[in-house]
Parts: C-alpha cells; structure tokens; sequence
C-alpha cells in the first residue's frame, strides 16, 4: 500500500518539478530540483554519476522532497524515505521519458558524451499532503 494518497500522486505524474533533499558529508542539507517519476509505490529520480546529489545518495540514502501543484501553490506533498536502488539500467531510457513528461522531447537533450545517468528509487517513509 502506498504512502502517498491517491488525491496526490497526479502531482508525481505530472511535470511539476520536485525539490529533493540529500545530507552531505558533514550532515548539512542539500537540495537541488528535480524532475521526478513514479514507479507502483515508489519514486524515482535520475542524475548523473559523480554529481553532489549523487555522492549523497550513494553515502546516505535518506532523502526528502516537496513537490507543488503547479495550478495551486497551496497544494503540495512532502515525503521522506529511503534509496532503496541505485542503478545505471534503465537510467539512459529513464532520462529520456522524463524529458517527454518535462520537455515535450523524445530523448534528453543536456546529455555529454562522458556522463553516466543513474536511477535513484526511493520508497517513502513518511507522507505530509496539504490542499
């Protein structure tokens, strides 16, 4: 059973950026946004091997992020979970999808020829919904 109530998982499917928040080293926060996806009861974001976010999440794989309604600023989710996979597979096709949901473009077009796209999917652990 999911976390997240049905009155807010739209807000996981449509192009409403989420501001995700890793620990660093010496514990202070870092946030960065994001585009962001779900998968069944999970969440899964995509970035690049060797990017802060993604030593964080490598070190540390607590997590929170805020998403809100673009059409009602009033309206938001906030969760707090756990990496629970950190993968490459699927992560070039996964880029891809978000810059469709996103961009409106069939492949991702900021990639460099040396980056390597991973897969982050984070269970959640704790909901807060408002609106």
């Amino acid at each position: 059973m999911s976390l997240i109530p049905d009155s807010h998982l739209d807000l996981l499917d449509k192009p409403a950026f989420a501001h995700v928040a890793t620990l660093m080293k010496d514990g202070s926060p870092q946030v960065t946004p994001v585009w962001i996806d779900r998968e069944g009861d999970l969440v899964v974001i995509n970035s690049a091997a060797g990017r802060v976010k993604d030593k964080n999440l490598r070190r540390d794989g607590r997590v929170a992020f805020s998403i809100t309604d673009p059409s009602n600023p009033y309206r938001m989710l906030a969760v707090r979970g756990k990496v629970v996979e950190i993968t490459t597979e699927g992560a070039e096709q996964h880029i891809d999808a978000l810059a469709k949901k996103y961009m409106g473009v069939d492949s991702y077009p900021f990639r460099t020829p040396d980056e390597v796209r991973v897969r982050y999917v984070i269970k959640p652990t704790s909901v807060n919904v408002f609106g």
